[in-house]
C-alpha cells in the first residue's frame, strides 16, 4: 500500500474512528444495560447532572435521555463504520468518496462533545468538561483538515495536466533540409 493515495483527513478519521468506535460503543451499551447507574459514570455524568438539576426529569423522563445520549453515540458509531468500509476500498478512497460519511461522524460527534461540554461546565464536572472538550477538539481537527483540503482526484488530474501541458511547450527539433 503506498501513502500517496491517502489524503491526511482519511488517515485522521481512521485514526479518530479506531478511539470512538470501541470508546463510544461500550459506553451507549453500558446505557442499555443499566441506564441509571452508567448514566453517572465520567462519560455521561454532565447530562444526567444538567437533566435531574435544570430539566428536573422523573426517572422515566432521565432513562428516555440516556437512551437518546446512547443513540446518538451508536449513530457517530455506525457513521464511523461506514466511513472505515469505504476508505479500505481503493477506488472509494481515491474519488473521495468516503467523505461524506466521515462529516456525518464528525457533525454529529461534535455536537454531542459540545453539548456535553457545556453541559458539564454548567453543572461544574471539570473532569467530563475535559473529556468532551478533548473529544471536541479531536473531531473539529479533522473537520478543519476535511475542509482545507482538497480532492485526491483533483490533485492528481492537476497534476498530469501540468505534465502534459509541460511536453507541449518543449522546442520542437526541426530538420531543415
Amino acid at each position: 500500500m503506498t501513502t500517496n493515495n491517502w489524503r491526511i483527513s482519511s488517515f485522521n478519521g481512521v485514526l479518530l474512528a479506531a478511539y470512538f468506535i470501541p470508546t463510544w460503543t461500550i459506553i451507549a451499551f453500558r446505557i442499555m444495560v443499566s441506564p441509571i447507574h452508567s448514566f453517572y459514570e465520567r462519560p455521561n455524568v454532565s447530562l444526567a447532572f444538567f437533566v435531574s438539576d435544570y430539566l428536573q426529569l422523573a426517572s422515566v423522563g432521565t432513562v428516555r435521555a440516556a437512551w437518546l445520549l446512547a443513540l446518538g453515540r451508536l449513530t457517530v458509531v455506525a457513521f464511523f463504520a461506514i466511513f472505515l468500509f469505504l476508505v479500505s476500498r481503493a477506488q472509494i478512497r481515491k474519488t473521495g468518496g468516503s467523505d461524506e460519511a466521515l462529516a456525518i461522524a464528525l457533525g454529529i460527534g461534535s455536537l454531542i462533545s459540545f453539548a456535553m461540554m457545556l453541559m458539564a461546565s454548567q453543572v461544574g464536572e471539570i473532569q467530563a468538561m475535559r473529556l468532551h472538550a478533548t473529544e471536541l477538539l479531536l473531531l473539529l481537527g479533522n473537520v478543519i483538515v476535511l475542509a482545507v483540503e482538497e480532492p485526491l482526484v483533483k490533485a492528481f488530474s492537476d497534476r498530469n495536466a501540468t505534465a502534459q501541458s509541460l511536453t507541449l511547450e518543449q522546442p520542437q527539433l526541426l530538420k531543415h533540409g
